[in-house]
């Protein structure tokens, strides 16, 4: 056996027929203090996904004046929120993680590694891919968790994974799963959570169901997130049996002066008492994990809002998280690809 074989050989051997399945989200700091929440705003902001403006403009902007200012009273925020686990993001995360595991396993399926990883900070997508190529793994599965594509999330997370695989002699075969916003499951389970909600405190008088803002822009160049967002609004309370009158479609977390999707989040909150809604009830169809955004910006700054304006009931009903139906959701998107 020549030389060429033998390492032909070798690399077969090498290879398995397990499977690696990496699901991802956003990312967090590591600790709640200025310096994490300066490395982690360094490369969120960085990417080109995320801000569209000439590169040289924006870093100058970037190093210049928001990572002087910027990280210090995030860090604040951060530091409001954080549990004993740490970040609530990574927290629930790793509990997706082992009860998607037990679930799978539980099926029947053994023969896959799950790892979880974060488009920004630790454990990295580049981190977890490699770990997949030491254990010989040639078939990849990618569910990004962000139900309604958009280039700044899912188009990101691509950009990552692909940045690493191309690096590799051996690609392995590769599914990405760019969106979930209007399967079954995902509907029921986010209608299930409302209406459980509603049984236990009460119908409002308006649902509001606020999804993370973009530039009109990236509507304007063909993202279908804005369209995504409408569908799975739609689809939700038509299983909830809700008038058009009882629910209002809204777009929080908007950065800079440039016009973001609409109507705003805050400012319809703060004009909802005017109108005679003083009764509300919020939820974030785009976040499949409690975090920054909904624990703080939606449940406290936004409810300080609204009850300010003349509010009296609000209340947040959290993201699906690590809960049975959204467990469920993630093993049926991944079935076909196992």
């Amino acid at each position: 056996m020549n030389r060429f074989t033998a390492l032909t050989e070798q690399a077969h051997e090498k290879k398995n027929n397990r499977i690696g399945i990496l699901i991802t989200n956003l990312g967090t700091p590591d600790e709640p203090d200025t310096a994490s929440v300066r490395r982690y705003l360094n490369e969120f902001l960085s990417d080109p996904r995320v801000v569209e403006i000439p590169r040289l403009v924006w870093m100058v902007i970037l190093h210049g004046i928001i990572l002087r200012v910027r990280p210090a009273k995030s860090a604040r925020l951060y530091k409001s929120i954080w549990t004993e686990d740490g970040s609530p993001l990574m927290a629930i995360g790793k509990r997706q993680r082992e009860r998607l595991q037990q679930a799978l396993r539980d099926s029947g399926r053994q023969d896959f590694e799950l790892q979880l990883a974060m488009r920004y900070g630790r454990p990295s997508i580049t981190e977890s891919l490699r770990a997949f190529q030491q254990q010989g793994i040639h078939r990849v599965v990618v569910l990004p968790l962000y139900p309604q594509y958009a280039g700044p999330t899912t188009g990101s997370t691509f950009d990552a994974v692909a940045d690493e695989l191309k690096q590799w002699r051996w690609v392995p075969e590769l599914h990405f799963i760019n969106s979930y916003h209007d399967h079954p499951l995902y509907i029921e389970a986010l209608a299930n959570s409302i209406r459980k909600h509603f049984d236990e405190y009460g119908k409002p008088q308006k649902l509001v169901l606020s999804y993370h803002g973009m530039p009109k822009r990236n509507l304007m160049l063909g993202d279908p997130y804005h369209c995504h967002c409408q569908k799975t609004t739609r689809l939700v309370v038509e299983q909830l049996g809700l008038g058009e009158e009882e629910y209002v479609t809204t777009f929080q977390s908007r950065f800079g002066k440039a016009e973001w999707l609409q109507p705003y989040t805050d400012a319809t909150l703060a004009s909802l008492p005017g109108q005679g809604v003083n009764d509300v009830a919020i939820i974030s169809p785009a976040f499949s994990a409690d975090c920054l955004e909904t624990i703080e910006e939606l449940d406290q700054e936004n409810r300080k809002i609204f009850m300010d304006a003349g509010g009296e009931q609000y209340r947040y009903i959290p993201c699906l998280n690590d809960g049975d139906e959204h467990i469920r959701l993630m093993a049926e998107l991944l079935s076909p690809y196992l």
